[in-house]
């Protein structure tokens, strides 16, 4: 046996080994045998990195057991997906990758769907999800004929897809298109503060369960709306993300503590790499927990509201 294997073979019993392997985030179920890393990868975390870099971390992350990853083309016009393609070249067949579209008619949404393919270098997506619903003319124009719901459909006949979601961040929309499509998941916000303060949230993660439909979460590190003129502290955030690590840790744990398969944090990279680290040691949120947790949003304004 050369020296190099046998070290390898000897540090993979070790207790630092050991270690290593117990902070792989753990796993849920999405749906059918599909199982998800708690944490998921925003493609927003590759914007602004050099290639080199965005490789790096692309396989960093999967060395940590994250096999979830999110993109979108309106994520700097197409930089995202492209970063995120060629950094997902060696682990395509391994991970679980999530795509939208903005576009609400098939010739739109099919369009799209073939310019996003080519930029991530893959023949499909694993999921493909209606983005950014939020009117109620956003769901006329899904479920319409002509509508994207329409390509969508002939998208998976065509093997380009396998599983259909949507994101939203209004509650009224999000429940009218459950009712109106037959759905695998749904992304939406999923925050103390807007939960507590705002009442956004319960209700959709409600309806979702009911209806047998995935539940993936958004804004779990948010805190409160910028000041209107005030300069973002991150620039991919257009929010006031939480960065104190202990009240993060607090969030983060709300969010993974309610019945969701799994978490996207905000694009920046210092704090998605935070999440995982907080994610990787999760415990459920006990109710004194949760009640202290509402108790120190009081006074702050949410991002959302129902």
């Amino acid at each position: 046996m050369k020296r190099r294997d046998f070290l390898s073979s000897a540090l993979a019993g070790s207790p630092l080994a050991r270690a290593a392997r117990q902070r792989e985030l753990p796993r849920r179920p999405f749906r059918d045998d599909v199982q998800l890393s708690i944490i998921g990868f925003g493609g927003i975390v590759v914007v602004g990195l050099e290639q080199k870099e965005a490789d790096r971390l692309v396989a960093a992350s999967v060395d940590r057991g994250v096999n979830y990853f999110d993109v979108a083309p309106s994520y700097w016009d197409g930089e995202a997906e492209t970063k995120l393609g060629h950094a997902l070249k060696p682990y395509r067949s391994r991970v679980f990758l999530a795509e939208k579209t903005t576009q609400r008619t098939a010739a739109g949404a099919l369009a799209e769907l073939e310019t996003s393919l080519r930029r991530l270098g893959t023949d499909h997506v694993d999921l493909y999800q209606f983005h950014a619903v939020t009117t109620m003319e956003d769901v006329e124009g899904i479920t319409a004929p002509g509508g994207a719901a329409e390509a969508f459909l002939k998208a998976k006949r065509d093997g380009k897809l396998r599983y259909i979601g949507f994101s939203a961040h209004s509650v009224p929309a999000a429940l009218a298109l459950m009712d109106r499509l037959e759905l695998d998941s749904i992304l939406f916000p999923v925050n103390f503060v807007c939960w507590s303060r705002g009442n956004f949230g319960p209700q959709v993660l409600a309806r979702a369960k009911e209806k047998g439909v995935a539940r993936l979460a958004l804004k779990a590190m948010a805190h409160s709306a910028l000041p209107q003129g005030a300069q973002r502290t991150h620039p991919k955030c257009w929010y006031r993300p939480v960065t104190e690590r202990s009240l993060a840790e607090q969030a983060l744990r709300f969010t993974l503590s309610e019945d969701i398969t799994a978490a996207i944090p905000p694009g920046d990279e210092k704090l998605y790499q935070m999440a995982l680290e907080l994610a990787a040691g999760f415990r459920p949120l006990v109710e004194a927990e949760r009640q202290a947790l509402f108790e120190a949003s009081s006074g702050v304004e949410p991002i959302f509201r129902a």
